[in-house]
């Protein structure tokens, strides 16, 4: 194990509640073991969301477009810290300004590396100017694209299996958002009446 799958990652129970932590490799071993994650959207002036194909080296979904960056707190992190952190690892980004539109708890089976997806997910907004600077890292990105929301809608179903299955979950918590209207939670307290619904996935399912 080295890298990222060495890491710590909080594990939670289905109210989103800290009771222990695993490894990134561990937590995804068949069949999972739900964990603290958070999944960021870039949103320019026109409203256009800027996804990132994932690198071919990634354990999980590799070469799928998915949200603009994603990655897990450390236990007693706080989200706004960890995904800043992420930015600059994946993107290049600056810190930027963050706020949960909702949070999406899935489950998603890997059929070409055997890994697996059980997530709490907490969904971020970022509003960002249009001459953004990002520097992506090749070891983690493949491609960038922005897109308008709507039309990403339709072609999450028209062609499901070029994103990541936990894409089409994230972009409904966005444009239907239900977190705070300002903030984000901590590492360890899910957002007080935010609803968490088990929108679980397998490949080729909706």
């Amino acid at each position: 194990m080295s890298g990222r799958e060495s890491h710590l990652v909080e594990l939670v129970d289905d109210a989103g509640r800290a009771h222990g932590e695993a490894s990134v490799a561990a937590a995804h071993q068949p069949p999972g073991r739900l964990h603290r994650a958070f999944s960021v959207l870039l949103v320019d002036p026109g409203g256009r969301l800027l996804l990132q194909r994932r690198a071919a080296a990634k354990t999980r979904f590799p070469l799928r477009w998915a949200n603009s960056c994603c990655g897990h707190p450390a236990p007693g992190e706080s989200l706004v810290e960890a995904a800043n952190r992420r930015l600059g690892e994946e993107l290049g980004a600056g810190p930027v300004d963050l706020t949960e539109v909702g949070v999406y708890v899935y489950y998603a089976e890997d059929p070409t590396t055997g890994r697996v997806e059980f997530e709490y997910d907490h969904v971020l907004r970022a509003d960002v100017p249009a001459d953004v600077s990002l520097r992506p890292d090749p070891d983690e990105v493949a491609e960038l694209r922005w897109v308008d929301p709507a039309t990403l809608e339709t072609d999450l179903d028209v062609d499901p299996r070029a994103y990541a299955p936990w894409l089409g979950g994230v972009v409904n918590r966005l444009l239907r958002p239900s977190g705070p209207a300002a903030g984000v939670s901590g590492p360890s307290t899910a957002p007080a009446g935010l609803p968490a619904d088990d929108a679980s996935e397998r490949p080729g399912g909706r």
